[in-house]
């Protein structure tokens, strides 16, 4: 994997619009990992990329009527298949992590890149997810050196007692492992 001028080569591209430019002069340097599953827990669908899209298709479950309103995405979606499909240019910001905070500055879309794993927080990622998890990383980190190891985090790391993904069911050891 190679990403160029801020998209993944050859990969899958769904443009979103839940997405801005970055403030100026900004340096990208953390990488946020996450998890969701629309419906919750079912994961033979395409309900992610219609909500990154705000497509969602409410009459289709009574759960999209708590977050029809919601205008977020993330640079990425792994599906459980490993497929990869990118949202937003890591160049700009997408609207991945909401209020939250490393190493004392705020916002972190501001200089993070997000991947969303299509899963929850209990139940194990797939290895093809784990796979391609690993590649991308490598290719953002080629592109943006400034995402060191330390820079790599869930989503529960930088907005702790609001969110817990991607949750005790990630392999953080396999992943780091996999990535060095």
């Amino acid at each position: 994997m190679k990403i160029s001028n801020g998209w993944l080569e050859g990969g899958e591209q769904l443009c979103s619009p839940n997405c801005n430019a970055r403030p100026e002069n900004q340096a990208i340097n953390l990488l946020v990992i996450h998890c969701i599953s629309l419906p919750p827990a079912q994961f033979d669908n395409s309900y992610i990329e219609d909500f990154f899209l705000n497509k969602l298709p409410v009459a289709d479950d009574i759960y999209f009527n708590s977050i029809k309103d919601l205008q977020v995405s993330s640079h990425f979606l792994i599906k459980r298949t490993g497929e990869v499909i990118q949202f937003v240019s890591c160049d700009d910001r997408a609207w991945h992590a909401g209020k939250s905070c490393f190493q004392g500055r705020e916002n972190c879309n501001d200089f993070s890149i997000g991947i969303e794993l299509q899963g929850t927080e209990d139940i194990n990622y797939c290895s093809e997810q784990y796979q391609s998890l690993a590649s991308l990383t490598k290719a953002i980190q080629a592109a943006y050196p400034l995402i060191l190891a330390e820079h790599i985090v869930g989503h529960e790391f930088i907005s702790p007692g609001r969110k817990t993904d991607p949750g005790k069911s990630f392999n953080w050891a396999r992943y780091k492992k996999s990535t060095l």
